[in-house]
């Protein structure tokens, strides 16, 4: 028995790894995925030569997390754990940013903006006008979207790009930009008051989190190589600062829970528990 035991650990050198990983202190465990986040970002640096793809990537996965909560609808018939606030928040988001969109640059980015905001404003009519909206849990989902609106508008008036378009772009551009970073805050509060978080639920947020990291990785990379336009453009006013800022905290804001999520597969359990004081 004992040398199947060895044999065993040895042919699962996963569950080892997950294990050893589980014995380490918060505060290693904290360094062991900014580690894990650095050497993914290199990996991304040598195998991505244009870094505008990630924006790309980005914008696909979260397209594809739209997916699984249609399919989540299709095949359960409920709404239970999602949040009708950040998906209200998501549909504004998009829609001003593929109004600006058209205005200013169209391309692939309008297209997929188009298609992830045709998803959406689905999810949403069917949360509010079909027979699932009776398995919305309202009593949960505590943050209105107007809480978050109204911060990022007065917040866009103050920090907004300055290029030869008219006012009322720049400042649309800049609120689509704060909205996206926050947008998930109902979710993720919604999903810290029922501790176990539903599946397709799980998956769509982490789905958000991946597109998160790309579209801030693309941001890194850039400072990386050096980009001296970026460089010049960080060195010039609050809005480009603001920019990489809004990057940043919408990743570390999915930081927790895709971690959490992670584990939860690597455990073998695919079920995602929340402690209080992740969000």
């Amino acid at each position: 028995m004992g040398s199947d035991d060895t044999i065993g650990k040895v042919r699962d050198p996963l569950v080892a790894v997950v294990r050893w990983v589980k014995s380490r202190s918060p505060r290693e465990k904290l360094y062991l995925g900014a580690l894990g986040a650095f050497v993914l970002l290199m990996l991304l640096w040598r195998t991505i030569e244009d870094h505008d793809t990630l924006f790309v990537l980005a914008e696909i996965s979260h397209f594809m997390g739209i997916g699984l909560l249609a399919y989540k609808l299709q095949r359960k018939k409920s709404v239970a754990g999602l949040s009708l606030q950040t998906q209200t928040l998501t549909a504004l988001f998009l829609t001003v940013r593929l109004f600006c969109s058209v205005m200013m640059e169209y391309d692939i980015h309008t297209v997929l903006d188009g298609l992830t905001l045709l998803a959406t404003v689905t999810i949403v009519y069917c949360m509010l006008f079909t027979e699932l909206k009776q398995s919305y849990q309202k009593d949960q989902d505590r943050i209105k979207f107007y809480y978050v609106v109204v911060p990022c508008a007065g917040l866009a008036l103050l920090a907004h790009p300055s290029t030869s378009h008219a006012f009322a772009f720049r400042a649309l551009w800049a609120f689509c930009v704060y909205l996206e970073a926050v947008s998930v805050l109902p979710q993720l509060r919604m999903m810290q008051k029922a501790k176990v978080v539903e599946r397709f639920t799980a998956h769509y947020v982490f789905a958000l989190g991946l597109s998160r990291f790309m579209s801030c990785a693309h941001w890194v990379l850039q400072l990386l190589e050096g980009n001296k336009y970026l460089l010049q453009a960080l060195g010039s006013g609050l809005w480009p600062v603001m920019v990489l800022l809004s990057e940043i905290v919408q990743t570390f804001i999915l930081a927790d829970f895709c971690y959490y999520y992670v584990k939860s597969y690597a455990e073998g359990t695919g079920i995602v528990r929340l402690p209080a004081g992740v969000v």
